[in-house]
């Protein structure tokens, strides 16, 4: 990416930032909603059928891997009612690089997750959880979670394109649910039955859980993950960036 990209994109991401001191509510409804999941899991719901040890070692990583996947609504309703604002259509009139406001929309949101991360996992230490890794290695583990959480908002941001309007946003967004809990966040795939065992598997949000679970030393840890923990998001930014930028340069054509 050149200056001249880099800049506008920052002048863009600047832009969503003011927005967080206009409409702190929305920015802590984002923070509050992971540590609610968080406290029903492990009070209300958990059992950890199938889990060796505490279970809350075992939930809390899932969890962190969970949230990665949620929250997507606020960039997406963003990207959609600056499109029918024509908000959208000022921006491209103006001497900026393309798709420097969906690079500023998506920086202003990994800010925001990774403060939710943290925010969570205080939660998480609060309730006994602890990572036992070193600190590369705790490290490694936020920055396989930030690399989910981007490759997932690529997503978010294509299909806000793709809906227009943001009345359709709630209805794109039910389709996260079921690749977040058809994971092994809150459970082991050994206490489900072999064919919905190999779909949770299979899902990149578990490659992404087990990874970080192997990194923090925690319950139901698996080696050899980490690579398709990385493998799995970068594939799917190289399918869904590069749609979500052709997507925005075509909207106006």
């Amino acid at each position: 990416m050149s200056t001249y990209a880099l800049s506008d994109s920052w002048v863009m991401t600047r832009r969503e930032l003011a927005h967080w001191v206009r409409q702190p509510a929305q920015v802590l409804v984002g923070l509050v909603f992971p540590v609610m999941l968080l406290l029903m899991f492990s009070y209300l719901i958990g059992g950890g059928r199938g889990v060796e040890g505490d279970y809350v070692d075992f939930l809390v990583p899932g969890m962190f891997a969970l949230t990665m996947a949620f929250g997507l609504e606020g960039t997406m309703l963003a990207v959609t009612q600056d499109l029918n604002k024509g908000v959208i259509d000022r921006f491209r009139s103006m001497p900026m690089a393309n798709g420097a406001v969906l690079v500023g929309r998506s920086a202003a949101d990994m800010l925001q997750s990774a403060l939710g991360l943290f925010v969570l996992m205080g939660v998480g230490y609060a309730l006994g959880w602890r990572a036992h890794g070193t600190f590369g290695a705790f490290m490694g583990a936020v920055g396989l979670l930030l690399l989910l959480r981007f490759a997932m908002l690529w997503i978010g941001i294509l299909l806000a394109m793709v809906a227009g309007k943001p009345e359709m946003v709630q209805a794109v967004q039910i389709l996260v649910w079921p690749v977040g809990f058809l994971s092994n966040a809150i459970a082991t795939p050994e206490s489900m039955p072999d064919w919905l065992a190999t779909v949770v598997d299979w899902n990149p949000l578990s490659q992404t859980a087990t990874a970080v679970r192997d990194l923090f030393g925690s319950p139901g840890a698996e080696s050899g993950h980490i690579w398709a923990a990385v493998v799995w998001p970068l594939a799917l930014l190289a399918v869904f960036f590069p749609l979500a930028v052709r997507k925005f340069g075509g909207l106006s054509k």
